[in-house]
C-alpha cells in the first residue's frame, strides 16, 4: 500500500517552491490534531515556535533522482542534547518558548534560531505562519514558521548543552519512499501513528515529523511510499 502520488508539476523551481509555501501559510493547514483533546489545558499551554527553513540546495548533493522541487531544497534541522528533559536526542527545527519581548511567533522562531545556530537572520525571509500544532509531551503549543534562506549563512551548534549538531538535510531524502515511515507509539494509554523519515543516521519523528509530513502532503510535493512501513522512535 502507498500513499497518494504527488499532486503537484513534475518540475518546480526553487522560485516556485517559496512561492508554494507562501500560500500555504495564506491557505493555511489541518493538522489533524485538536489541541482540546491532547492538552489538559489549551490556554494553561505555553506558546512555542519554530523556524521551519527552506533554502536552495547547494552545500549539500542530493542522492536521488526525484523531482526537481526536492533536488532543489533542503531545510534547516538540528539535534538536541541528550540530556534535555523533553524530547532529549530528537532531530528539530530550531526554536523555543515565545518570550514576552517577541513581537510575534515569527519573532520568537528567528531569535531562538540565532540563539541556537548562529544564523544571520538579515539573510531569512519570513514566508508566514502555519496554525499552532499541541505537544503534550512538554505542554506547548507550537506555532511553525516558515521561512526561505535569501542569502544563507554559517551555522554550528552554540550551546552544547541544548544542541549537538545543525544540519542542512536534501528536501530529496525526506522525500525518497525509501526513507518514508511511521512511528507508533502511545500517547496518553492511546496508540498514535505520526509520520517519519529516515535518512542515514537520522530519524526525523514526533513533532518535527508531523509537520514536514502533513506540510509535504499540503504541498503536493509527497512521493508515493509504502504507508505500512514502521520504525521504532529512538531511545
Amino acid at each position: 500500500m502507498t500513499s497518494p502520488a504527488a499532486s503537484g508539476p513534475a518540475a518546480v523551481t526553487p522560485a516556485g517552491a517559496r512561492a508554494e509555501l507562501r500560500d500555504l501559510c495564506a491557505r493555511g493547514l489541518d493538522w489533524r490534531v485538536d489541541p482540546s483533546r491532547v492538552l489538559a489545558s489549551v490556554e494553561a499551554a505555553r506558546p512555542a515556535a519554530v523556524l521551519v527553513l527552506f533554502g536552495e540546495l547547494d552545500a549539500v548533493t542530493a542522492r536521488t533522482g526525484r523531482p526537481a522541487v526536492a533536488a532543489d531544497l533542503d531545510v534547516l534541522l538540528q539535534r538536541r542534547a541528550a540530556t534535555l528533559g523533553h524530547h532529549a536526542g530528537q532531530v528539530s527545527f530550531p526554536g523555543g518558548r515565545t518570550e514576552p519581548t517577541d513581537a510575534d511567533p515569527a519573532a520568537a522562531a528567528l531569535r531562538e534560531a540565532v540563539e541556537e545556530t548562529g544564523l544571520d537572520p538579515t539573510g531569512v525571509e519570513v514566508l508566514g505562519t502555519l496554525p499552532p500544532l499541541a505537544v503534550p509531551v512538554s505542554n506547548h503549543l507550537v506555532t511553525p514558521v516558515p521561512a526561505w534562506w535569501t542569502r544563507p549563512s554559517d551555522v554550528a551548534a552554540v550551546d552544547h548543552r541544548e544542541t549537538v549538531d545543525v544540519f542542512r538535510v536534501p528536501v530529496a531524502d525526506l522525500l525518497d519512499p525509501a526513507n518514508r515511515a511511521s512511528v507508533v507509539h502511545q500517547r496518553g494509554g492511546t496508540r498514535v501513528r505520526t509520520p517519519a523519515f529516515v535518512v542515514g543516521d537520522l530519524v526525523v519523528w514526533g513533532f518535527t515529523g508531523i509537520v514536514l509530513g502533513r506540510a509535504f502532503d499540503a504541498l503536493g510535493w509527497t512521493v508515493p511510499w509504502d504507508v505500512r512501513r514502521t520504525v521504532e522512535p529512538p531511545h
